[in-house]
């Protein structure tokens, strides 16, 4: 009988205990991150205005997850929990600003101690320094910028002082006038050209503000209104550079083993900086989900999320398991042999992925800016929370009853009902676990 590598890996999987793969059967690891992607914003999800036939090519072929969740609805705390594997307060990121510090294991660390050429392409937001940037913290490889939003054209700072923020390793460099998206792709599909076995992290910024887009990506749209057709170009940019890196892949012989993780890093905004006229921005739709990027509402942190590995898993179809985006590095972990760092709060899912067995996760939780949230099965708590929807009042917390929200999601997904009062036991249990988690957070 002969034995495929699909048959092999599944039979690992089974076992109580996986060894580490051969060299050879190692698989490559690529994990590619959307920023400010809408929840419902691509084609498999439904969104029929745009056209992301290369995304929705991978997504067929993998594990596609109707519950993955960001462990923040903003930007650098999402991505610490993704390159730690812990809650962004214990990687030392609870919110924007503060840089994530040399020493704390990463993927890129963990896997470029176990024998991988390790590269890091798009945003970073996580540090500039030379402990705190990319090279620091792991990656033999860096190209991209250092901060939470750039010029797509320039290349400079979008807020503030509007300094130049391009960078290859840590030299700094110009390419005026280059649409970054496509260097993006670029540098990441030449990456995988040159290396074996390679972890590629490629962090596009787009759709995140500013909203910018050549006009060949906006003449696919030309029936969009103009905020949802400058959107949907940027996100077709990116579709097409997922498909030059997937024909890197397969020009290669990679594609077969390399295991993909595809996600957002938090949901659509509403900030007057990604609008037009002053407006709040309107272009990113959440689908039933309620909130928007910063809210602990389903709308901030429940994101796009799916896993392909031709070699490893089952193709295509849907599962309805929790997973949040920390439990990507314990994943990994196993998937390759790699030793799993210390203080891991994120889970493996590799039997999630590979057989449908039940999620690892009892409970989720998360804490962002005054606000506390849990999901337990269908329910869903949320303590203070704020929706940072397009009201002048949407950045303040919900007071009175509401609070104290509780869902049922699966009855009612778009967290539109309070159940507080016909649950009140169910209420104080969560609030008391949910308090317990918080309180042994580091402060």
């Amino acid at each position: 009988m002969n034995t495929t590598r699909r048959d092999f890996m599944a039979a690992s999987l089974a076992a109580p205990l996986i060894r580490a793969a051969p060299a050879a059967d190692r698989p490559n690891v690529l994990v590619v991150v959307l920023d400010d992607l809408g929840c419902h914003d691509l084609g498999y999800l439904g969104a029929a205005d745009l056209k992301t036939p290369h995304i929705d090519a991978l997504a067929a072929r993998g594990l596609k997850f109707r519950n993955w969740y960001s462990n923040a609805p903003v930007c650098a705390p999402a991505r610490s929990a993704i390159l730690t594997g812990r809650f962004p307060a214990s990687a030392g990121v609870p919110d924007n600003g503060p840089a994530l510090a040399h020493g704390i294991p990463t993927l890129a660390s963990v896997l470029k101690g176990s024998g991988y050429q390790t590269g890091c392409f798009g945003k970073w937001h996580l540090g500039s320094t030379d402990e705190t940037a990319p090279t620091g913290h792991g990656f033999d490889s860096f190209y991209g910028f250092h901060s939470g939003c750039v010029d797509y054209y320039s290349h400079r700072f979008y807020w503030g002082d509007n300094y130049h923020d391009l960078w290859h390793n840590r030299t700094e460099i110009f390419e005026d006038g280059r649409y970054l998206t496509e260097r993006i792709a670029d540098e990441a599909a030449g990456f995988i050209g040159r290396n074996r076995p390679f972890l590629g992290y490629v962090a596009f910024n787009a759709p995140h503000y500013p909203m910018h887009a050549p006009a060949q990506y906006k003449a696919r749209f030309p029936n969009l209104a103009p905020e949802r057709q400058t959107y949907a170009a940027m996100i077709a940019a990116v579709d097409d550079g997922i498909g030059q890196i997937q024909r890197a892949l397969e020009t290669t012989g990679a594609a077969e083993n390399t295991l993909m993780f595809f996600i957002g890093d938090n949901g659509a905004t509403t900030e007057k900086r990604a609008g037009l006229n002053g407006d709040f921005a309107t272009a990113g739709d959440n689908g039933v989900f309620k909130g928007y990027k910063f809210s602990l509402f389903d709308g901030g942190m429940h994101v796009p999320g799916f896993v392909s590995w031709p070699a490893g898993i089952r193709k295509g179809g849907w599962t309805d398991e929790l997973a949040m985006s920390m439990d990507i590095l314990p994943t990994i972990c196993r998937a390759t042999g790699a030793p799993l760092p210390p203080r891991v709060d994120g889970s493996d899912l590799l039997n999630t992925i590979a057989s449908n067995a039940p999620s690892p996760h009892k409970s989720l939780y998360w804490s962002q800016g005054g606000q506390l949230a849990t999901r337990r099965g269908p329910w869903k708590l949320v303590v203070n929370g704020r929706l940072y929807d397009r009201r002048a009042d949407g950045n303040k917390p919900l007071t009175g009853e509401d609070a104290v929200w509780l869902s049922n999601l699966d009855d009612n997904p778009g967290e539109t009902r309070n159940l507080r009062r016909t649950h009140a036991n169910l209420v104080d249990e969560l609030l008391t676990d949910l308090h317990r988690w918080h309180d042994a957070l580091p402060k």
